[in-house]
């Protein structure tokens, strides 16, 4: 678990896509949409960093309405997505962040992680404090659910097919024991691990709407 001191240093950007283009590789229960879900699966997400961070320190890169409303209403900082894909959407964040904060301790989180609690976020950024730079890879170990470093600036987001070998070029990889960080959800599969491991409440909540 990070000290408070540790806690202080970081900060953490997490980009969510909007509702209407997200996980198109999944394909939900009966009568659950799957924008439904996605914007289920962001906000467990975010709702567990907004747990472990203090206040001031989240920052989500979105133009999606829903994800702006809930970020407003518990003061977390929105930067607009550019609309040109996951990376482009990450350096409009750190950029944002650095020129709101400066230089410092900084974060790339994903936004679909429904299965996240805030201890499992508070250990991997212990862990990534003991390295320049560094991430996270997911489940399956292509690709990159967190990625890190000393300082923002030098992050280069590789995000896409085989991320966790192009993150490894220039990061210390950090094959973390925390299932429920690295469960990142995009298709089938990978949502029914996340149910084995337990969702958080608002993908609970939609999952529990399909008709039986």
């Amino acid at each position: 678990m990070m000290s408070t001191g540790e806690q202080q240093r970081w900060r953490v950007v997490v980009p969510v896509k909007g509702q209407l283009s997200a996980k198109s590789r999944l394909h939900p229960p009966a009568g659950v949409l799957r924008s439904d879900l996605a914007h289920a699966f962001a906000i467990d997400t975010l709702a567990a960093v907004h747990a472990c961070m203090p206040v001031g320190r989240l920052l989500v890169v979105t133009s999606d309405e829903l994800t702006r409303g809930w970020a407003r209403e518990r003061d977390v900082d929105v930067t607009a997505d550019p609309g040109s894909g996951l990376n482009d959407a990450v350096r409009a964040g750190l950029a944002s962040l650095e020129a709101r904060h400066g230089e410092g301790h900084t974060a790339v989180l994903l936004g679909d992680l429904p299965t996240l609690r805030p201890v499992d976020l508070a250990r991997a950024l212990a862990a990534c404090c003991e390295h320049e730079r560094s991430f996270v890879p997911d489940a399956e170990g292509t690709g990159t659910v967190l990625l890190a470093a000393h300082a923002g600036g030098s992050i280069n987001p590789r995000f896409g097919s085989g991320s966790a070998n192009a993150h490894e070029r220039d990061h210390t990889r950090l094959d973390l024991d925390l299932p429920h960080l690295r469960s990142d959800v995009d298709d089938d599969v990978a949502l029914a691990r996340a149910v084995s491991l337990g969702v958080g409440p608002r993908t609970a909540q939609v999952l529990a709407s399909r008709r039986h």
